[in-house]
């Protein structure tokens, strides 16, 4: 059984003190940067299912719009490419690569607050039966939608002391 390192502890500890000091504010704090963002945002409705996982994980970061102040619009582009090959020209593996577009807008006065782009990728293997390779294929399409979602509720939370009322 081991023991804790105290003066690990000890560190960690004055660390976490010399925050408060240089005004760090946790950003979903009350009365932190990004405290009204929780059901403030009402998503544009998803058109396909791309949108809608993309929505959904929205939703769960930032809730569902429950007395919605601001709409977030977006546009998902995305583009597969074949990256493996055999000797025999079959595609053993693709590369899916995402783009949203996106803007926050005011409800009540129509103006556009913040927006950016948000870019990655995923990839996923098609060496197995069509059934694998097809669900491969969705999950990758899936797992890019939360990893572009994650990083425009990033950007949101990091830029909501400028723009959020």
């Amino acid at each position: 059984m081991s023991s804790p390192d105290r003066r690990a502890l000890l560190a960690s500890g004055l660390a976490l003190l010399g925050l408060g000091a240089c005004g760090f504010t946790p950003a979903y704090a009350p009365g932190g940067p990004a405290a009204g963002l929780q059901g403030s945002i009402r998503m544009a409705e998803p058109d396909d299912k791309a949108g809608f996982d993309f929505v959904q994980r929205m939703e769960e970061r930032l809730g569902r719009d429950i007395d919605p102040r601001y709409d977030l619009t977006y546009a998902i582009n995305t583009n597969t490419v074949g990256i493996g090959e055999k000797r025999d020209n079959t595609t053993t593996r693709y590369n899916i690569t995402g783009t949203v577009d996106w803007g926050v807008v005011d409800r009540a006065s129509g103006a556009r607050l913040t927006g950016g782009k948000a870019t990655n990728f995923t990839s996923y293997s098609a060496t197995g039966s069509t059934l694998a390779s097809l669900s491969a294929q969705e999950d990758a399409e899936y797992r890019l939608m939360r990893i572009l979602a994650d990083q425009i509720v990033t950007q949101l939370t990091a830029t909501a002391g400028r723009w959020a009322k």
